[in-house]
């Protein structure tokens, strides 16, 4: 909750705490214990946890589950009770794994927690304590200090080069300078400096705040709001499985209404006609189906754990390879988000490069790319030097020895250049005065004692210290700087400046007593270029993804020119950079159209990244969005697959995203959609192996009926096929190995379904084929006795769904080139599968429930040989078709 709500960044600080009926002295106790009452604890709303009843109800939110279930209220109907009872365990095991997998991914996403301002430092009856920031109110007055996350929103009452890391609420990658006083009330929210938000980090200096407001209506809390409000959109899996349930509950009312049509006409009995519905039934629903796609997406999610990918929630898996559109983040995902100097170039025309990653103090310096000492360069020393006296980070070992900073990124890159030649900050004479940095100065002036006199050194944007400067540092001499000296050195950082560094400069000068620290008399010492260097690996992932036909926009917060250096450095090429105030100017049609071809969106805010995601969705594709600020959290809720950042994301990033990525790494995103590809074609190959199992049976008990036969197979023996034979190889299909080239065609359209047309076709002829050779088997043998005609009848279909099996083991490639034996789990599942039938047709109890009768090793034979050339059908299938397909999928 929050206080009244004027513009707080309006009011000057002696006007803060009257607004509030507060005092610097902060609420006595007994006040602060009214307004807790009043206004609430300071905690963002988390909306109900998900438990474990609610998250099995998810489970049954699948139209294929519904059908079975109205299958199963069928068979009871009539009297299968056993039926009706297999029906109901399997969507219960369903329903059991997918509850499971999801609540172990919530126990994971307990483990990533990080709470959110935990303690925070508050001034009560004059007197200074750390209290919980839950209890936080408006009115208290927080005392800030580098390290400690910001607790609720304050009003500046104090400040000391106070800097913040807003990004996670603005995406700005810069840490953002802090000062007290009032503000034009048209400031925009990222430049309201005397405002520090609930959320952010304070990375250098100190300050004193008033609260203005906590828990759901502070800044933080608004955004979080947002994401709450976002609906979820359907995954490309949930449409094709919902699709597929349609055509089959429309397939078994058209079956159901033929067969009692041609039922009457025969003028079979009653019961024989709902013996015969319910066998048909039973055929035409894969009662396996759902559990078998649940099995396979927690092998996915294991796989994906293994590549850095935490997912929440199972469709999200396999919604990972049908992505068309990836909208990700820069800093820390795109790059490695630890600023570093890249280069220096000093006044007498010399450019160093720095040879190195990170915070690592002891890589080397480059002129013309050979390696150098800092003092073979005149000026270096001297330019390191400032860089580190004028700065208050320092460096930092964790415990695992890995070198990091405390402070602003920005300053520490300056003294781990430092340190790089020797110059250690903590060494360096400590500041006496100081100038603080502010936006209005853009630059940061101090005061030394060195060599006994004071010493002045300056740092900030170039063109601002030049402007302060008279003298010039140029070939190790000290030069007057005049006209041409300006323009050439000018000329220079406007070179620098369109290669989106960050161009820090540093100058110096000797003090005599009574000198004003700001007086224009310094000496340019140069300026150095800092960037977040790119991952490694970005590059060749963001080659990949093109090869893909993914495409890849980069959405950031941060500034135009830094977000196009970046994607420049990875290789991602844009007409342009689009920024937020040019997307607001733009109606739905011309922003899409601008989107095809610029590729780089920068200055945008949480409603931007909807809009954006929003357009994409209408046009069919699928979207992935990374993030890792509470900014993000709405457009990671409404992507088909959000992605947060384990490592620096927010919780509120966390909450509303469907995966998790553990080293917040792009190339991690990319080895996930590979993998997502992997199980999208193995869903399709399961899928399509079931369907055509039973479009067979369906084919041999219509076909059957329309011959005047017996029942070809009876419900028990169908419900068998279907969840036990076929559902123990259609497993091993889930875990079959990525198909050769699966990262280099199109992804898959969502609108194709899960048949598309010309596979449905190849589906239809094999199920038909499986059909009419039972059929065949079943009339031949019938002259033997109707139970053992039915006995061979059965078992032929399941020795010609085991042969079928090897067809669909590729899309794409014949058994020859997929290889034999690649896939163990396939051969151990088959073997398994003609186990069980062989126990169906010998073991006694098996025999009373499926009224089979024992068959002889020449039957067993027959049966595999008139099943083979359903494997053979199935190659020059593919060979005709398959690869028309697969170049269809290219293009």
């Amino acid at each position: 909750m929050a206080a009244p709500d004027p513009r707080w960044h309006t009011l000057a600080p002696v006007e803060v705490p009257d607004a509030l009926s507060t005092r610097e002295s902060g609420l006595s106790g007994t006040e602060a214990a009214a307004r807790l009452e009043r206004y609430g604890e300071n905690r963002l709303s988390d909306g109900e946890k998900p438990s474990v009843p609610t998250i099995m109800l998810r489970q049954f939110r699948s139209s294929l589950v519904l059908v079975l279930l109205v299958a199963a209220a069928i068979s009871l109907a009539v009297g299968e009770r056993v039926d009706a009872l297999a029906i109901l365990l399997i969507v219960a095991l369903n329903a059991i794994l997918g509850t499971a997998q999801e609540w172990q991914a919530e126990q994971g996403m307990e483990a990533l927690r990080r709470m959110l301002g935990l303690r925070a430092v508050v001034v009560r009856d004059g007197r200074e304590s750390e209290v919980d920031a839950g209890v936080l109110v408006p009115g208290d007055i927080v005392l800030l200090e580098s390290g400690r996350k910001v607790p609720a929103d304050l009003a500046l009452l104090s400040s000391t080069t106070l800097q913040v890391d807003e990004a996670p609420l603005t995406g700005e990658s810069e840490p953002v300078t802090k000062v007290e006083g009032a503000l034009p009330e048209e400031t925009p929210l990222a430049e309201r400096e005397n405002i520090v938000f609930m959320g952010t980090t304070v990375v250098n200096g100190r300050g004193t705040g008033a609260v203005v407001a906590t828990g759901m209506e502070t800044e933080f809390g608004r955004i979080a709001g947002l994401s709450r409000r976002v609906e979820e959109v359907k995954t490309p899996l949930t449409r094709r499985l919902d699709l597929l349930s349609r055509r089959i509950g429309e397939m078994t009312l058209a079956v159901a209404v033929l067969v009692v049509l041609i039922g009457l006409l025969q003028g079979r009995e009653v019961y024989e006609l709902f013996l015969t519905g319910v066998s048909l039934a039973v055929a035409v629903i894969p009662e396996g189906l759902p559990a078998v796609v649940t099995l396979s997406l927690a092998v996915g999610v294991k796989a994906l754990m293994r590549r850095h990918c935490l997912v929440r929630h199972l469709a999200a898996s396999e919604t990972l390879g049908s992505v068309t559109v990836i909208c990700t983040d820069k800093t820390g995902t795109l790059t490695r988000n630890e600023m570093a100097v890249s280069m220096i170039a000093l006044p007498g025309g010399e450019r160093v490069e720095m040879e190195g990653r990170g915070y690592d103090p002891t890589a080397t310096f480059l002129v013309d790319g050979e390696v150098v000492g800092p003092d073979a360069v005149p000026g270096l020393p001297a330019f390191l030097r400032a860089g580190a006296a004028c700065n208050h980070a320092s460096l930092s070992v964790d415990e695992d020895g890995k070198p990091g900073i405390l402070g602003s990124p920005t300053e520490g890159a300056l003294v781990v250049a430092a340190a790089r030649a020797g110059i250690r900050r903590e060494e360096l004479p400590a500041i006496e005065e100081e100038v603080s940095f502010s936006s209005a100065r853009k630059r940061m002036t101090v005061a030394v004692t060195e060599g006994g006199g004071q010493v002045a050194y300056m740092k900030g944007a170039p063109e601002v210290v030049l402007g302060h400067c008279t003298l010039v540092l140029a070939g190790g001499r000290v030069l007057p700087l005049d006209e041409r000296w300006r323009r050439m050195l000018q000329g220079d950082l406007d070179e620098a400046a369109g290669g989106g560094l960050r161009l820090i400069a540093t100058a110096r000068r000797s003090m005599k007593a009574g000198d004003d620290l700001e007086e224009p008399d310094f000496i340019f010492l140069g300026y150095a270029g800092i960037l977040d260097p790119p991952r490694e690996e970005a590059r060749d992932a963001l080659a990949l993804c093109r090869r893909a036909g993914i495409d890849v926009v980069v959405i950031t917060g941060d500034a135009p020119a830094t977000a196009e250096a970046v994607a420049r450095s990875v290789g991602l090429s844009s007409t342009g950079v689009l920024r937020g105030a040019e997307m607001d100017a733009m109606d739905d049609g011309a922003l899409l159209e601008k989107l095809r071809e610029t590729k780089i969106l920068a200055r945008v805010s949480a409603e931007h990244k909807l809009r954006v995601i929003d357009l994409f969705t209408r046009e069919g594709a699928v979207v992935a969005m990374t993030g890792d600020g509470v900014n993000d959290a709405p457009a990671l809720k409404k992507a088909h697959v959000g992605i947060a950042m384990g490592v620096k994301g927010t919780d509120a990033a966390k909450e509303a995203s469907d995966i998790v990525l553990v080293d917040d790494n792009f190339a991690s995103i990319v080895a996930g959609v590979a993998e997502g590809r992997r199980e999208t074609d193995n869903i399709a190959k399961f899928t399509r192996y079931l369907l055509s199992s039973n479009i067979g049976e369906v084919v041999a008990i219509t076909g059957g009926l329309l011959a005047g036969l017996p029942l070809v197979l009876l419900p028990a023996q169908v419900l068998w096929v279907n969840l036990v034979t076929d559902g123990v190889t259609a497993l091993a299909l889930g875990v079959e190995p990525a198909e050769k080239g699966v990262m280099h065609r199109r992804p898959a359209s969502p609108a194709a379904g899960v048949l598309p047309r010309r596979a449905a076709a190849g589906v239809v002829l094999i199920g038909a084929a499986i059909g009419a050779l039972v059929l065949m088997v079943f009339a031949l043998a019938l002259g033997a006795g109707e139970e053992r005609a039915r006995t061979l009848a059965f078992t032929g279909l399941v020795v010609f769904e085991l042969v079928n099996l090897f067809n669909f083991r590729s899309l794409h490639a014949g058994i020859l080139e997929t290889g034999v034996f690649s896939n163990p789990f396939l051969i151990a599942a088959a073997a398994i599968s003609l186990l069980l039938q062989v126990a169906a047709v010998y073991a006694p109890p098996l025999q009373a429930a499926f009224r089979t009768v024992p068959l002889g090793g020449a039957d067993w034979l027959l049966l595999l040989l008139v099943g083979l050339p359903l494997l053979l059908a199935g190659e020059s299938y593919k060979r005709a078709v398959g690869h028309g397909e697969k170049k269809k999928e290219r293009r």
